[in-house]
């Protein structure tokens, strides 16, 4: 919305007038006080010369009754235009405020934002701190590569030989039924002290590392034994690290076997149930194992794959899915005698979350019929990833096959796709218990550069759809120091409880040689870690002289950002990469598409461009000037930008003279400190600070009253030019302070508000001051204490004129009590300063009107009155126009703001609908302002959402993940003796030892926020002025219930002013505008149109997906527990005498790692 340009001052229709006091007005009730709904009007004076009055007087009635014509209503909307612009004028003080400011001209200077210079200052000081990290990180990477080649292994480690500190064992001490307590294999766990630290937002020990194992792994094998004990040499490069650079955080490595080892020490956040975290599925390791990746998984759906095994199929598909990040490339196709897609995707997609999403539910519905033909699948395969004219990753080139078995080995399919130079990899997955030969999908594997895997159970689908990892790291580690490039990641959420962060990567190869030939090893030994938090990297940006519109954000290859101020997810999993598009973050134009796409290809830019902007409540939209800035971050994949609105181009610094400076007092000896005491308040108004960090050790508070408290305490004791404080915030709050004083002092202490129907005045400042008068009104103030987190603050300084801002309704909440409470409507305007010729807009003032008695006010100002006599209704023999005051029963009247929402009215029973929707009040009335252009909609969808859970079905049925056999695998004594069975079976008995397995923990529910919202997607509709100027009369044609409406824009206001027939009958109701929020179950736009028109990105510049002395002889093998019922009954008794298993591969994944 721009609202039409007019400054202060300017001319306008009909002669200047100010606005006039209620004669004889009372004092008014206090806001406790009772009143009547609805009081009688009371007299207006308006002094309105001759000319003025002609076109009442001779404006000529059609009929009795009739519909007041164009020029009548014009002339009420000029008189309403006065009124507002009366009251402002003598209140607001904007010009008064203006004549302060230049009054005290020697208090401040006036500094000027260089784009360019700033952007390019911000980006190198971004560099520098990113650059930290990498040293530190490459010091670790070799480190750990030369700790693990002189390690030498050992066949007969015990656990009681190393000594660590596993990070999840006093959560396993504080459980009874834990497995290690069962175990008893403490003795080798170290027992440390912490020390809270603000840093890492959790308790410490920065004399150890810690270690996670996840728990599907045995931490007994021997191959994470001789992991824990080479890698336990990596701890004191950990602490030299830190003391070479205090500010480094999280500092992680994070080894192929599933080991992580972590410094500082503190302990594992472990959620109630059962904790799932490993560390080789974090979106981190995932982008540092191995280059871009396109995938096309098969899943074979024969007739044969039935029960369990297709089950397992799907949660082994969805665990695949989980192992592949925003770099990446899939697509899932199902195959029997044809292949065809699970999903509405025809070809490669991004491999994001919604994209993930879709494929995870879509391949839940995969039915297994027909017979099993390898040819089809894989040909299905071919075509996807031989298609050019799609966006892809153009590295890595895979396909996944997932069946139960079969016999043909599909050469010549091979031959003609792959041979002879294999640039596709086939990974082969043998999937449930049978008895057919896995010879050709061996062959399959190993002919094609892949590996054979064998999931015959459940506990073997997280580990196996994991392990193709190492294969894709071999040209990675044969390239030596070429692959040895840090990344940096999306941005995520912590699993430590940092909150988001982004990570830089660096992979850790294996230097051993592999054999007596002396062949060089193709293993990657895991992925190096350092977190960078973001709220240090927003440190580096300036905050608050860029204004309360202006900002600074980032951008990654993939055109999501990493620093932006709409960057606010409502909730987090930290499984999944938090990714929101920069054109998702702000309203999409082809500008920013353009700005985008030029961040993304690494160059310098600057456009000033028109755009549309949300505002912070996200009920309106405008219409604005920006000037966007962009520069690359070098050494990285980011993109920094700056935008700046016109108006911020200049900037108020204070200047505290040199007579206060030298006074070596505490600040609160200053002279206009006093006036943010309390005890000045009762006469001055009352002031809130914003909440910044104006010193180090003010501490922060909610509560504004309790925040003003510990900054006056502060303030006793430091100088103004304390180094502990930042002095900018500081002198500007005092500056500021002192300018409202003097706008109290000559503008509003000597003015009757009550007279003008107002409950409150203020002003809202840059320097962080909002000043309330009288001081009582703050008790009803809701707005934000922080002046660049408030609505009406931001949408004034981005509008000229005046913009009213009625009390915010939800239509699902209950209407305004008027009889008990006192509301109010603010209208703010900005204080636009020129000094120089350079300006800017550093202060917002405004009022607060009664509503109900601007209501009576409205309903005078358009009617047909002429002096203080009672107004005359229009009888059966009068022959005059309508008006709004005697009318009301036939006439309605409406002001209504640029967002749609009612303001005014001259209906008393609309009155507690004031701050709705106005299609929750008249669908039909604003239904035909919309069709006639007075509005314009738009519509965006919020990524970022937070929805309650969805009711669940199957109560009855077992949990999410687990699965239920059918009545024909209980009847089959084949399936009994399978590692299925044996695996669902241990669950099932480790359920009812560990509480109830099948429900839900109460209390859990209760404490744990993810079990009552998760991420959603909701569709966010605003409407904002349309292209309609101009008076404007029309009909809203719905034969015998047609209505006559007039509407018109307020000069200078966000106000249109409506005048509407009532409606006669309801039986042409149209359809009704929406304005809330909905929730998308399809999580937004249709998915599968979007990948139609994918949105520009770039991947790595670096690819390693080829090696020539790679060798590929390591191409997977059978199991090597063949399960038996005897085995399985044995287990299953020594499980429930509670003595200690000897472990085995079904249950634990450790041996599959080949070092």
């Amino acid at each position: 919305m721009a609202v039409p340009a007019q400054t202060c001052g300017a001319s306008r229709p009909g002669p200047a007038r100010t606005a006039l006091p209620w004669p004889g007005r009372s004092p008014r009730p206090g806001p406790g006080a009772r009143r009547p709904a609805a009081r009688p009007p009371r007299p207006l004076l308006l002094l309105l010369p001759p000319l003025l009055l002609l076109p009442l007087l001779a404006a000529p009635g059609a009929s009795a009754y009739s519909f007041p014509q164009q020029h009548t209503m014009q002339h009420w909307a000029r008189r309403l235009e006065q009124e507002i612009d009366g009251v402002m004028r003598i209140f607001g003080g904007v010009q008064q405020l203006r004549e302060i400011y230049k009054d005290n001209r020697n208090l401040f200077e006036v500094q000027e934002n260089e784009p360019q210079k700033l952007v390019e200052k911000v980006a190198g000081d971004i560099e520098s701190l990113l650059d930290r990290k990498v040293q530190a990180l490459k010091k670790l990477a070799d480190a750990a590569e030369n700790f693990q080649k002189a390690h030498r292994w050992q066949d007969n480690i015990k656990e009681e030989d190393i000594m660590y500190y596993d990070a999840k064992a006093d959560a396993e001490l504080d459980d009874p039924e834990s497995e290690d307590v069962e175990r008893g294999s403490k003795a080798s766990n170290l027992r440390l002290d912490f020390v809270e630290d603000s840093n890492f937002k959790n308790k410490v020990n920065y004399s150890y590392t810690a270690v996670q194992i996840p728990t599907d792994i045995y931490k007994g094998s021997t191959v994470i034994l001789n992991e824990l004990n080479w890698t336990e040499a990596l701890e004191n490069v950990f602490i030299e690290n830190r003391r070479q650079d205090p500010t480094l955080l999280w500092q992680v490595f994070g080894s192929a076997t599933g080991v992580t080892r972590y410094y500082p020490a503190t302990p594992w956040r472990a959620p109630k149930k059962i904790d799932l975290y490993d560390v080789r599925r974090r979106p981190w390791y995932i982008q540092g194992a191995s280059s871009p990746k396109d995938m096309v998984i098969i899943v074979d759906v024969s007739g044969s794959v039935s029960g369990l095994t297709l089950k397992l199929m799907k949660t082994s598909v969805c665990e695949m899915l989980d192992t592949l990040s925003d770099d990446d490339y899939v697509n899932v196709a199902s195959f029997n005698e044809k292949a065809q897609p699970v999903s509405c995707f025809t070809h490669l997609v991004q491999a994001n979350v919604r994209n993930k999403k879709v494929f995870k539910e879509a391949v839940q519905g995969m039915v297994a019929k027909g017979t099993t033909g390898y040819k089809a699948g894989f040909e299905y395969a071919f075509d996807q990833l031989q298609n050019s004219n799609i966006t892809r990753a153009n590295c890595n080139k895979m396909i996944m096959m997932f069946t139960d078995g079969g016999e043909d080995r599909v050469q010549d399919v091979f031959e003609k796709y792959n041979w002879p130079n294999r640039t596709v990899r086939v990974f082969t997955f043998s999937v449930g218990q049978h008895n057919y030969d896995v010879t050709p999908l061996q062959w399959m594997a190993c002919a094609n550069k892949g590996y054979y895997f064998e999931i015959p159970s459940i506990g073997a689908i997280r580990i196996n759809t994991q392990e193709y990892l190492d294969v894709l790291g071999r040209p990675m580690v044969l390239a030596g120091k070429e692959a040895k490039q840090v990344q940096w990641t999306n941005v995520y959420e912590d699993a430590l409880g940092l909150g988001l962060v982004v990570t830089g990567t660096l992979p850790v190869f294996n230097l051993t040689q592999d054999g007596p030939g002396e062949k060089k090893n193709q293993l990657i030994l895991g992925v190096m870690g350092i977190d960078v938090a973001l709220n240090d990297i927003k440190r580096l940006t300036p905050n608050y002289t860029l204004g309360a519109n202006g900002y600074v954000f980032a951008i990654d290859l993939n055109g999501y950002v990493l620093l932006h101020p709409n960057l606010k997810p409502q909730t987090t999993n930290f499984r999944e990469p938090v990714t929101l598009d920069f054109l998702d973050a702000e309203l999409e134009d082809e500008n920013k598409e353009e700005i985008r796409r030029s961040m993304i290809d690494g160059n310098k830019g600057h456009k000033q461009i028109r755009t549309l902007v949300k505002s912070l409540d996200e009920r309106y939209i405008d219409e604005v000037m920006r000037n966007y800035t962009w520069v690359p971050i070098r050494s990285t994949n980011y993109s920094l930008g700056l935008v700046l609105p016109p108006y911020s181009t200049f900037y108020l610094q204070a200047n505290l003279s040199d007579q206060i400076l030298q006074v070596k007092l505490p600040i609160s000896k200053l002279k206009d400190f006093e006036f943010l005491l309390p005890s000045s308040f009762e006469s001055e108004g009352h002031v809130f600070i914003a909440p910044r960090e104006y010193c180090k050790d003010l501490n922060a508070s909610d509560n504004n009253t309790e925040f003003l408290k510990n900054f006056i305490e502060l303030m006793e004791k430091v100088t103004p030019d304390s180094k502990q404080c930042n002095n900018f915030l500081l002198h500007n709050l005092i500056l500021d302070t002192g300018i409202t004083q003097q706008l109290v002092e000559r503008v509003w202490r000597d003015q009757d508000l009550n007279t003008y129907s107002l409950l409150a005045v203020f002003a809202a400042t840059d320097g962080g001051i909002t000043r309330i008068f009288p001081n009582k009104a703050a008790e009803d103030w809701t707005e934000n204490p922080e002046p660049f987190n408030a609505s009406f603050y931001r949408r004034s300084l981005d509008n000229h004129g005046y913009v009213f801002k009625p009390p915010h309704q939800d239509a699902l909440l209950r209407p305004l009590e008027l009889e008990n409470d006192t509301v109010g409507i603010l209208v703010s305007t900005p204080v636009e300063l020129s000094l120089g010729g350079r300006t800017l807009r550093p202060a917002v003032v405004g009022v607060k009107l009664d509503l109900e008695a601007w209501a009576e006010k409205f309903k005078v100002l358009a009617s047909n009155r002429t002096h203080q006599d009672q107004p005359q209704k229009c009888g059966p023999s009068s022959h005059c126009e309508m008006d709004c005051e005697v009318n009301n029963e036939d006439l309605l009247c409406i002001l209504i703001d640029d967002g749609g929402f009612l303001v005014l009215s001259n209906q008393n029973h609309q009155w507690d609908q004031v701050g709705r929707f106005f299609s929750e009040v008249d669908a039909n009335l604003m239904m035909a302002l919309y069709n006639n252009s007075f509005y314009t909609r738009k519509e965006s969808y919020d990524y970022q959402a937070a929805c309650a859970p969805q009711p669940q079905g199957n109560l009855g049925a077992a949990p999410r993940g687990v699965f239920v056999p059918t009545v024909a695998d209980f009847l089959n004594l084949a399936w009994w003796t399978s590692a299925a069975a044996w695996s669902l079976f241990q669950q099932l008995l480790y359920g009812l030892i560990s509480h109830s397995w099948f429900q839900a923990d109460p209390a859990e529910a209760e404490s744990n926020p993810e079990a009552r919202e998760s991420s959603c997607v909701m569709k966010q509709t605003q409407y904002y002025f349309g292209s309609v100027n101009a008076s404007y009369n029309a009909i809203i044609d719905c034969g015998n219930c047609s209505r006559l409406f007039h509407a018109q824009r307020l000069t200078n206001t966000n106000l249109l002013f409506v005048v509407a027939e009532k409606p006669l009958c309801s039986q042409c109701e149209a359809g009704r505008l929406l304005q809330k929020e909905t929730h998308c179950p399809a999580d937004g736009p249709e998915q599968c149109e979007l990948v139609q028109r994918p949105r520009y990105r770039r991947g790595p510049h670096i690819c390693f997906d080829y090696n020539a002395t790679e060798d590929t002889s390591d191409c997977g093998r059978g199991a090597s527990f063949p399960p038996s019922l005897g085995v399985l009954v044995s287990l299953q008794l020594l499980l429930l005498l509670g003595l200690p298993p000897r472990p085995q591969p079904q249950v634990y994944a450790y041996a599959s790692r080949r070092l």
